[in-house]
């Protein structure tokens, strides 16, 4: 990894905000577009931005409004989001002959993503130090070559990013399972895993069950480990119209974000003069991993209040009374040690819950990062299924995600763990038989390469090193690879620990105008409320020689597949409406899809929503008996949770201020109590290193500085990836796979 640069001496630090949003957030959104893209540009960026006939924001994944939508349909983080990929700064061949591998590797992320949009296809070949120019006939001819060196298909692993669009997801599949392997790992697995499995086995389908119309007519929102005002800023929107309508909002989290606390609606004039609206009517600040315990202790209460819906429970459910049982016998002692709360203040949030009629439940991966995370979240589906808030109007499940169409790719077939139904629909269509055998996820993609049982790695976007757990094994891994193909738009740091031979092929970002083909194209995303909709740029490519994602996607194809499977590639590639027609008849739940994307889009099927049906084995939804735990951490230790900075999505670092907690122009902090600062012997403003403990030895990340900060007594939080070469990459959670990013253990260290 990067050294670190003289961020120590620039750093400042000041009090957290209150509030989100309001006139400084335009005021820096325009002044960081402008200096980026110009004010044309901007202009056009920005009047597209989530509109019917514009591009969808790569920010988030929340959902567009129905109805009327305003001029500026978008957020602070949304309007970073498009600067930074519409920047007229490009790294070209000239900047890669001035910057060996050797110099990257001592740049700092955010370095290395400012250098501008990539413009050219690049190859570091075996034993080179620099990246070269390749033409995209060669590059591609190379991957076909190394593809034919190896000795089974599943040497060969297709990582997706949650960026790409449906076209390109559906295709990315098809090529892998063409070729023969269901090695399709994807951001899910380090993000909403945990949901995906919770939600499979207790409703029977792995989304949420909720419309942005629901969050408007709820009476309470729950939100749990999440923090919308930097993650998810247009969630602010949909909680003020819900307020204003008589909701109120229960927050769970560790830290007093400013997104729960007050909303400035930049949209209102009154929002740009400070007169926005208070969010949280109650805010929770709990333990970090004691979320789980204090379900447990709310649905106990909930059956003690005989708020049960028990005709919705006969009617729709299967284990009630087995988890009934287990929630009575519930440790009150337990879950104040899990939770850090006062029993006062959990009988507090029980009495919300019981005095609403339309409860909607929000969480995000302040909940998913757990070792038991699946179990926490199949405790929000118990005491929803206990009020039947499911299948109801203003009510249901709302798992918030964070990348713009993780959902998608994954509706689309981007998975290792591919539905017996989808493959058979998949064999019907295209006429060859689809490998069975499970794939492997993100984690273990690593422990292949590492382990020198995969040869080749193909990312469709995203920034694989970075995002994902125990960076330095990560890294080697990579490192170790034949061949690493990396579909991007800006440099990162995937590019500089990357395989013997490394390309780099440029791609044509959301903002940007589609010609493949010879046509004007457009594409297709799902948000995170299972709304599908058309996504077209506007501006001009960041330079001629960009390809787009579904291009690329399917010349490699031609490369390493050829036609003996009969799929027509170049057809594909030349007009994206033919591979809407193959979605339709492939993908569960699309049936017409071309057709109803022409029509303006569509909502997704989802059966609990739709008409309180489960498919689940059960044919019921299903309530679950998850055992209490409380995590105990050693003397002297405190447990770490990783967290985004305001400037920040995901591993793109925008710039290096967190305003929302008072942080700027660095990154390498740690948040803590300061009554933990006093007991061990450390000062606010010291720096230290941490060092992570694990059964299989310590791991060390170095040169933080410590910040007195309102955080839960033996909690501390810190960036993430700076944080990440902390979490193992054997620590994830039961059932799901996801690392553990919300629960390290760890210790401080004095600098000598």
């Amino acid at each position: 990894m990067a050294p670190i640069d003289d961020e120590e001496a620039r750093l400042r630090v000041g009090p957290p905000a209150d509030h989100a949003a309001g006139l400084q957030a335009v005021r820096l959104s325009l002044a960081n577009a402008v200096g980026q893209m110009g004010v044309r540009k901007t202009v056009r960026n920005l009047r597209s931005l989530n509109q019917r006939d514009g591009f969808d924001c790569m920010s988030c994944a929340w959902p567009d409004p129905q109805g009327h939508r305003h001029a500026a349909e978008f957020c602070e983080n949304g309007a970073k989001a498009v600067a930074w990929e519409g920047t007229r700064d490009t790294a070209g061949p000239a900047f890669f002959a001035a910057h060996s591998i050797a110099d990257l590797a001592g740049q700092t992320d955010h370095w290395l993503e400012k250098q501008g949009r990539l413009t050219h296809p690049m190859v570091r070949r075996d034993g080179g130090t620099h990246y070269e120019p390749i033409s995209w006939g060669e590059a591609f001819a190379l991957i076909g070559a190394e593809f034919q060196k190896l000795a089974s298909p599943d040497e060969a692993v297709f990582y997706t990013s949650g960026r790409a669009s449906n076209e390109a997801a559906f295709v990315y599949q098809l090529f892998a399972r063409a070729f023969g392997t269901n090695n399709l790992p994807d951001c899910s697995n380090m993000c909403h895993e945990s949901t995906g499995s919770a939600l499979m086995r207790t409703i029977g389908v792995g989304k949420g069950s909720v419309t942005l119309e629901d969050l408007h007519q709820a009476d309470l929102i729950v939100v749990s480990g999440q923090n919308p005002g930097t993650n998810h800023p247009r969630m602010l929107t949909a909680l003020e119209i819900a307020k204003r309508d008589g909701a109120k909002i229960l927050a769970i989290n560790p830290l007093s974000e400013a997104g729960l606390l007050r909303f400035d609606n930049p949209q209102k004039a009154r929002g740009l003069v400070g007169g926005g609206i208070g969010l949280a009517d109650r805010l929770l600040r709990i333990r970090s991993n004691g979320d789980l315990a204090l379900w447990q202790a709310i649905g106990s209460l909930l059956l003690q209040k005989g708020v049960a819906d028990r005709e919705f429970i006969e009617s729709s459910t299967v284990g009630f009374e087995a988890w009934a049982k287990h929630v009575a016998e519930v440790d009150r002692e337990a879950v104040l040690a899990a939770t850090g709360l006062e029993w006062s203040e959990i009988e507090a949030a029980a009495d919300m819950l019981a005095s609403s009629k339309r409860i909607v439940h929000c969480w995000a991966m302040g909940i998913t990062q757990h070792r038991n995370a699946v179990a926490t979240i199949k405790e929000f589906v118990n005491v929803a299924l206990l009020q039947g808030m499911i299948g109801k109007p203003g009510a249901g499940l709302c798992p918030v995600r964070g990348h713009s169409n993780v959902q998608g790719d994954r509706t689309m077939g981007i998975w290792e763990k591919p539905p017996v139904v989808f493959l058979d629909r998949l064999r019907d269509e295209f006429g060859f038989e689809p490998p069975r055998e499970h794939g492997v996820d993100a984690a273990d993609a690593v422990r292949v390469f590492r382990d020198g049982k995969a040869k080749v790695f193909v990312a469709l976007g995203g920034n694989f090193v970075a995002a994902m757990s125990d960076t330095e094994v990560t890294a080697a891994a990579m490192r170790g690879a034949d061949l690493t193909v990396q579909i991007s738009t800006k440099l990162n740091r995937s590019h500089v620990d990357a395989g013997r031979t490394a390309l780099i092929l440029p791609t044509l970002g959301r903002t940007e105008q589609d010609r493949t083909g010879g046509v004007v194209q457009r594409v297709t995303v799902e948000d995170s409320m299972s709304a599908v909709h058309a996504s077209r740029g506007r501006s001009e490519p960041a330079g001629p020689l960009l390809r787009s994602e579904v291009d690329i996607i399917c010349r490699i194809a031609e490369a390493v597949v050829g036609d003996r499977q009969g799929i027509p590639w170049a057809e594909f590639a030349g007009d994206y409406s033919r591979i809407r027609e193959r979605i339709g008849r492939v993908v569960p739940g699309c049936d017409d899809y071309a057709a109803k994307v022409d029509n303006g889009g569509f909502t997704m099927p989802h059966p609990p929503r739709d008409s309180r049906t489960f498919p689940t084995a059960e044919g019921r939804a299903v309530f679950t008996v998850s055992p209490l735990q409380v995590m105990t951490v050693p003397p002297g230790r405190l447990v770490l949770q990783t967290l985004r900075s305001h400037d920040q999505f995901n591993t793109t670092i925008y710039g290096l201020d967190d305003r929302y907690r008072g942080v700027y122009s660095g990154r390498r902090v740690v948040f803590i109590n300061a009554a933990d600062l006093a007991e061990l012997g450390f000062a606010d403003g010291e720096l230290v290193n941490l060092v992570s403990e694990f059964d299989d030895g310590e791991r060390r990340a170095d040169r933080f500085r410590l910040i007195a900060y309102d955080t839960p007594k033996g909690c501390v939080a810190a960036y993430y990836p700076e944080t990440n070469p902390l979490v193992p990459l054997d620590s994830q959670a039961e059932e799901s796979g996801t690392p553990t990013s919300k629960w390290v253990i760890v210790r401080l260290e004095k600098m000598g």
